[in-house]
C-alpha cells in the first residue's frame, strides 16, 4: 500500500499513526502544502490522509494552494473513489470540497472534550470497537455547518453536530484529533495561532494544564487510534 498525506503545518503530521505505519512497513509520502510542495499524481497512491492546520477552508486568497488541494480531494473521493481519512481541517476540507459548507464554531472547542457516536457511527466499520462515548482532543474554531448531501454523520458533541462523517463507502473524516500522542500538545502549543486559541478559551497557563489533563488518558487515546487505524487499513485493503 502507498499512502499520501497532505499536511498544512509541519507539527500536524499523522502523529501516533506513524508508529503503526512503521510497524506495518507501509511507505507514506507527506506533501507540505503550506511550504509550496506540489501535489503528486494521485493515481499511484492507494489511500489519502488530510491532516489539520491553522488556516481556514476559505483562506484561499492567502493560501492559493487550498484551491488545488480541494480539487485533488474532490478527484480522489468522487473520481478515483479510493480510501480517504481527514482530521480537523481535513474534515472541513472534505465537506467544502464536496459541496458542503463550513462556518464559525461558537463556542470554539479547545481541550479534552466529550464525543458521542451517533447510531450510524456505532455501526460504521471504521469505528468498530470504539466506545460510544469517548474523550478526544479538540482545537478548532470552525465547524462543518452543512455536510455534503450524501454524508452520514457518525459523531457529535454538545456544541458541534458533525464531529465525524462518512461520504460514500470509502471517505471518512473527524473534527476531533485521533492522532494524539504524548508530544502533540506541547508541540502545538508552540504555534502562536494555536497558543492564542488555547489561552482565549481556557485562560493563562492553559497549555500545561491541558498537557496534564491528557496524560492519564493517553493509553485510551492511543488504543482508540490503533483500533481506528486497523479498521481503516482493513477497509482500504478490502
Amino acid at each position: 500500500m502507498r499512502l499520501l498525506v497532505f499536511q498544512h503545518i509541519a507539527c500536524e503530521h499523522p502523529g501516533v499513526f506513524r508508529r503503526f505505519l512503521k510497524e506495518d512497513g507501509i511507505t507514506w509520502d507527506a506533501v507540505e502544502l503550506d511550504e509550496g510542495e506540489p501535489i503528486p499524481a494521485l493515481a499511484k497512491y492507494d489511500a489519502l490522509w488530510v491532516m489539520g492546520g491553522p488556516m481556514d477552508v476559505w483562506d484561499v486568497e492567502e493560501h492559493p494552494w487550498l484551491a488545488h488541494e480541494k480539487r485533488a480531494i474532490r478527484q480522489w473521493v468522487r473520481e478515483l473513489k479510493r480510501p480517504f481519512l481527514g482530521v480537523c481541517l481535513g474534515h472541513q476540507l472534505l465537506a467544502d470540497s464536496l459541496g458542503g459548507t463550513c462556518g464559525p464554531q461558537r463556542p470554539p472547542e479547545v481541550g479534552i472534550l466529550d464525543i458521542e457516536l451517533t447510531e450510524a457511527g456505532a455501526n460504521d466499520p471504521l469505528l468498530a470497537g470504539i466506545p460510544r462515548q469517548v474523550k478526544a482532543l479538540q482545537w478548532h474554531s470552525v465547524r462543518v455547518a452543512q455536510a455534503p448531501e450524501d454524508a452520514v454523520v457518525l459523531a457529535k458533541s454538545d456544541v458541534c453536530a458533525n464531529q465525524a462523517m462518512r461520504i460514500g463507502e470509502k471517505a471518512w473524516s473527524m473534527q476531533y484529533h485521533v492522532e494524539l500522542e504524548p508530544e502533540t500538545i506541547p508541540a502545538w502549543g508552540c504555534v502562536p495561532a494555536y497558543e492564542k486559541a488555547l489561552e482565549a478559551t481556557r485562560g493563562p497557563g492553559a497549555l500545561d494544564a491541558l498537557a496534564d489533563e491528557a496524560k492519564p488518558l493517553m493509553d485510551d487515546f492511543v488504543g482508540n487510534a490503533h483500533k481506528l487505524y486497523r479498521n481503516f487499513m482493513s477497509l482500504a485493503r478490502g
